[in-house]
């Protein structure tokens, strides 16, 4: 029987892993997902926050090259899609088995990031406009001043890691990346099309209803794109051990 395919998600900017947790019941069972929790949130919250993307995502590459599985995926939404991008690089540039596919959501491209739209967005006033922009946060956080201390806190210290960001140009990685996004989101068509200078494999751009959280407002279709994609990703594993036997 062949081995499960690991689906490592990280999560976006003010979230925890928990936000993927429900998906362990509507993926299929050859899908064994690990949600990444980064430090200072969740179970790793006395841990100190990392507060540069070059430190966190070196960091969190080292700690999943410890024990990869040799057939997985990397997926991340938003702050977590630049996340995957940067923990990718690493692991192809390492040595470590790469995974089979880079899934990125609701993400412009390395090379089309804008550092200082999340310099400009520190205080909790601008906080809480992008948070109502976005459409990602329940009524009830925006109602509770504890929990929104929380949230502006946890948002404003990964806006820091968004914004320091600095694009280098890397060598392409040698998978495909597979993009997906929200036809009423901010990001541009050009942005995400960027992705495929990333890669010299196939990449690829799927549309779903919704804006910035459109894994969320779709996602029955948003889930059943993300199966295909996945499907795909276990086929080339199939095919590559069938060629090496």
């Amino acid at each position: 029987m062949q081995d499960p395919l690991t689906l490592f998600c990280l999560p976006c900017a003010g979230a925890s892993a928990s936000m993927y947790l429900r998906w362990r019941r509507l993926l299929p069972s050859w899908v064994k997902l690990v949600p990444i929790e980064l430090p200072g949130r969740g179970h790793r919250i006395d841990e100190l926050p990392k507060e540069s993307y070059s430190d966190l995502a070196h960091s969190l590459c080292d700690e999943l090259a410890l024990s990869l599985p040799e057939q997985y995926v990397l997926f991340g939404h938003s702050m977590g899609a630049l996340l995957a991008y940067g923990i990718a690089q690493g692991l192809c540039s390492g040595g470590s088995f790469p995974p089979k596919a880079l899934l990125v959501s609701g993400c412009a491209a390395p090379i089309r990031q804008d550092s200082q739209r999340y310099n400009n967005m520190q205080s909790d006033a601008a906080l809480i406009a992008d948070l109502g922009k976005q459409g990602g946060t329940p009524e009830e956080v925006f109602g509770n001043q504890e929990l929104l201390t929380m949230t502006l806190d946890l948002l404003r210290m990964d806006y820091r890691v968004c914004g320091s960001f600095q694009y280098s140009q890397l060598p392409p990685l040698p998978i495909p990346i597979h993009s997906f996004a929200g036809r009423s989101d901010e990001i541009s068509v050009a942005k995400l099309n960027d992705w495929r200078l990333e890669s010299t494999r196939i990449c690829t751009l799927d549309w779903f209803d919704g804006g910035h959280f459109f894994l969320r407002q779709s996602e029955d279709w948003f889930l059943f794109v993300l199966k295909k994609r996945l499907m795909e990703s276990r086929a080339e594993v199939q095919c590559e051990t069938t060629a090496s036997a």
